[in-house]
């Protein structure tokens, strides 16, 4: 057999049935779905030292357990210091096990590590079942050695679903474990 995440299992065999008649859906196959992760860092820093585009490429591979892509700049700006094709940003899209396993570890280790952690807001679905949460400080996650970090770094995580309207991705990720503050919606 296979090898498959906790998540991956529990979805499949506890959170799509749930969800099938919590939304009152006639097919298993119209629920919602996780399709990708995927994590953005923009580095307006970089402009000035080619160093931390590097830096942050490795930590967001160590983060996610995927290689991070470079992302340039498309075109130049003359009052930002910005020329076209310069690196600015890294960024990772996750899928399948790999995408459970990252979620895995930021719903149980890193989020619970956030500093006065609340629970996430619930107000970052963007009108078509997609949802990206900020995150402001990428040593939340066990895999960045804190003394060798040299600034402190934010990233956007987005999770884009096959959701219909934001309500259904709402129950989805909540299903998933994902700890919203207001419950009520």
């Amino acid at each position: 057999m296979e090898y498959a995440p906790v998540l991956k299992t529990k979805y499949y065999k506890e959170i799509a049935p749930a969800l099938k008649e919590k939304l009152d859906k006639k097919n298993v196959m119209e629920v919602p779905k996780l399709l990708k992760i995927s994590l953005n860092q923009g580095l307006g820093a970089a402009v000035s030292d080619k160093k931390i585009v590097d830096i942050a490429q490795d930590e967001m591979t160590r983060i996610s357990g995927q290689k991070a892509v470079q992302t340039k700049a498309k075109k130049a700006i003359s009052n930002f210091k910005l020329r076209e094709n310069m690196p600015i940003g890294v960024k990772v899209t996750l899928r399948g096990n790999v995408m459970y396993e990252f979620l895995e570890r930021l719903l149980s280790i890193a989020l619970p590590r956030v500093r006065d952690f609340r629970g996430v807001n619930d107000k970052g679905f963007d009108g078509r079942g997609n949802y990206t949460l900020g995150i402001t400080e990428q040593i939340i996650f066990p895999e960045i050695d804190i003394d060798k970090v040299t600034r402190m770094q934010g990233m956007d995580i987005t999770f884009v679903t096959n959701a219909k309207t934001d309500k259904e991705a709402y129950e989805l990720l909540k299903e998933l474990g994902m700890p919203f503050k207001n419950i009520a919606q």
